[in-house]
């Protein structure tokens, strides 16, 4: 079983807004395997950055905090991942319309 994942510093996501994660980079960085990145790309949860073979797959830094959000909530809540997808999308619905809020 994959150990559960660790808080991401804001700090060092915003530096990653321009660089892009390899797959094994992504599991890494969200303390999964690189299986289990793969396995939710398959299922349409993340989405890497123009296609091709899963060994040259790149992922922005939203795909960074996605997969960790997805991660935190299938090992939380013991959900599945397209439940935790749905619930990620939802939190970042939330997040956009508090900062339009305060903005």
């Amino acid at each position: 079983m994959p150990s559960r994942p660790t808080a991401i510093p804001a700090e060092l996501v915003e530096l990653l807004d321009d660089a892009a994660l390899s797959l094994h980079e992504l599991a890494r960085a969200c303390a999964m395997s690189p299986e289990w990145v793969h396995a939710h790309v398959q299922a349409g949860v993340l989405q890497p950055l123009g296609g091709g073979a899963s060994t040259e797959w790149r992922f922005a830094s939203l795909s960074l905090r996605r997969a960790h959000r997805i991660a935190q909530l299938e090992q939380v809540y013991d959900a599945d991942p397209q439940l935790a997808a749905l619930t990620a999308d939802l939190m970042e619905e939330v997040i956009a319309l508090r900062q339009r809020l305060d903005g």
